[in-house]
């Protein structure tokens, strides 16, 4: 994941919301959002 851009980051949870996929990787997802200090921009867009 550290490899992806902020932006494909993004992009890749909401996708992932979109799919259903499971919760375990959706929340992997969550979690390097807010490592990397991004957590407002899945809470406004969403």
């Amino acid at each position: 994941m550290r490899k992806l851009s902020d932006e494909l980051l993004i992009e890749s949870y909401f996708k992932a919301r979109e799919l259903r996929l499971s919760s375990d990787f959706i929340l992997l997802i969550e979690t390097e959002i807010k490592r990397r200090s991004l957590s407002h921009r899945i809470r406004v867009s969403s």
